[in-house]
C-alpha cells in the first residue's frame, strides 16, 4: 500500500493541479462559471490528499531547502501576498461578491434624482411611491439606504419593491 501511494502522489497531485489551475483560470476570466466555479472549490480541496501524500514522500527534500534557507523567502512571499490580498477583501478593496450585489449597493445608495432615470422614472414619482408604501421620505436627495435604515428593512428590498407592480 505505501509503496502506491508513493507512486501515486506526485502524478495526483500535478493532475489535481492541473484542473484547478484550468478551472482557477476560467473562473478568473469569468468563462462559465456555472461549469467550473462548483468543479473547481471541491477538486481543489480534493487535492489537498495527494497534496499532503506528496509532502510526506518528499519530507526530507523538504527539510534540505529549509536547512539551507531556500524555503523561507518562497513560502514568505506567498504569504505575504495572501495577507495583501485578505486584507484588501476586509476593507473593502476587493470585488466584493456578485456583479449583481454591486449593482444594487450602487443603486441602494444613490439618491432618488439619480435613481429615476435609471428606473425609467422621475424623483417626483420615486418620492410619491414611497410615501405611498408608508415610508417617511423628506425630499429626492435621500438614498433608499437612509430610508430603508429609518425604518429597519434592508435597502435592497426597499429597492426591489419599487420594481414590483
Amino acid at each position: 500500500m505505501n509503496a502506491l501511494l508513493n507512486r501515486l502522489s506526485t502524478p495526483l497531485t500535478v493532475g489535481f493541479f492541473a484542473v484547478s489551475a484550468i478551472s482557477g483560470v476560467a473562473l478568473f476570466f469569468h468563462w462559465a462559471q456555472g461549469t467550473f466555479h462548483e468543479m473547481h472549490e471541491w477538486l481543489s480541496m480534493i487535492l489537498l490528499l495527494p497534496f499532503m501524500l506528496h509532502l510526506w514522500r518528499n519530507w526530507r527534500a523538504l527539510v534540505a531547502y529549509a536547512a539551507r534557507g531556500a524555503l523561507y523567502l518562497p513560502v514568505g512571499v506567498t504569504l505575504l501576498v495572501a495577507l495583501l490580498f485578505a486584507t484588501s477583501a476586509m476593507s473593502g478593496g476587493g470585488r466584493g461578491g456578485p456583479p449583481s450585489r454591486t449593482v444594487v449597493e450602487l443603486m441602494t445608495k444613490s439618491s432618488l434624482t439619480d435613481l429615476a432615470p435609471v428606473l425609467k422614472t422621475t424623483p417626483e414619482h420615486l418620492l410619491a411611491a414611497l410615501r405611498q408604501r408608508g415610508y417617511r421620505v423628506n425630499s429626492t436627495d435621500e438614498t433608499l439606504a437612509a430610508v430603508a435604515s429609518s425604518t429597519g428593512i434592508p435597502a435592497p428590498e426597499l429597492l426591489f419593491s419599487l420594481l414590483s407592480p
